[in-house]
């Protein structure tokens, strides 16, 4: 997603050869950024935030990142902070001309997630009965769901959300630890019909489940861990003969500190 939205703004003039970058991210589409703007050699411009991983704001400064950090609320995601973020790179792109990616609005990005649908497809041989996935921007929950359905009306979506911050089920927002995901109001690029249900899931139940998925081999972050929430809920619903797909967003490698502070506490 981060290279179609580079691409295309390259393609339409918005990114020159001598231009530079910025966006406001959690961290993975960050890292995304940093990795294709290293190559194309852009200066790339991230707002961040200490509510994040650690290992991700890491990661990006490795890959040549300038960071700007907008301190958090006790290190917890708020609609607050995602406004602030987006203010601060937004300033950033006026005062200095660079291309604002602009996750939360760029549909640009909807096109790689439809390739990454086309590819489910293709994995499962068509035998896909629902799809499962975390909302942040939106644009992946979107675009794997208008490709999924072009094969297939019948394939069941599931949003995932925060249910400390449930605004998507038309709650109040509020603060939570599930990086990337709820941002704590609707995001523009949501669509309420894309979405059959809407799954709420708490950070207790996400750090507990990708440390389970750890200890049976498969390292990923909290994102991933709400995902396999949901996903197992609607097996559940759907049966045992049911194709489940969901996706494992991130490297649990990126959020060592976190888990090591649940283990700290037995978890």
């Amino acid at each position: 997603m981060a290279l179609a939205m580079i691409e295309a703004a390259e393609a339409d003039g918005r990114l020159t050869a001598d231009g530079s970058v910025v966006e406001y991210t959690g961290g993975s589409t960050g890292v995304s950024l940093s990795l294709v703007c290293s190559v194309k050699q852009y200066p790339l411009h991230i707002v961040t935030s200490d509510a994040f991983a650690q290992e991700k704001l890491d990661h990006m400064k490795i890959l040549g990142a300038r960071l700007q950090i907008v301190r958090s609320d006790g290190g917890r995601m708020t609609e607050k902070l995602t406004r602030d973020m987006i203010e601060a790179a937004r300033v950033i792109a006026e005062q200095t001309g660079a291309f604002w990616t602009d996750q939360l609005n760029n549909k640009d990005q909807l096109s790689a997630y439809r390739k990454m649908a086309e590819e489910i497809w293709i994995q499962t041989g068509g035998q896909i009965d629902g799809f499962v996935q975390s909302v942040g921007t939106a644009a992946s929950l979107r675009g794997n769901a208008e490709a999924l359905h072009r094969y297939n009306q019948h394939v069941r979506i599931v949003a995932v959300e925060p249910s400390e911050s449930p605004v998507l089920s038309g709650g109040q927002a509020g603060a939570h630890k599930i990086d990337g995901i709820g941002a704590g109001f609707v995001v523009p690029l949501w669509q309420e019909d894309t979405a059959d249900q809407i799954e709420q899931v708490s950070t207790d139940e996400a750090v507990a489940m990708a440390l389970r998925l750890a200890r049976e081999g498969l390292f990923a972050g909290t994102s991933t861990g709400a995902n396999v929430v949901a996903a197992l809920r609607l097996a559940e619903e759907l049966g045992p003969h049911a194709t489940i797909v969901t996706v494992m967003c991130d490297t649990g490698m990126k959020y060592l500190r976190t888990y090591r502070t649940e283990l700290s506490k037995g978890g």
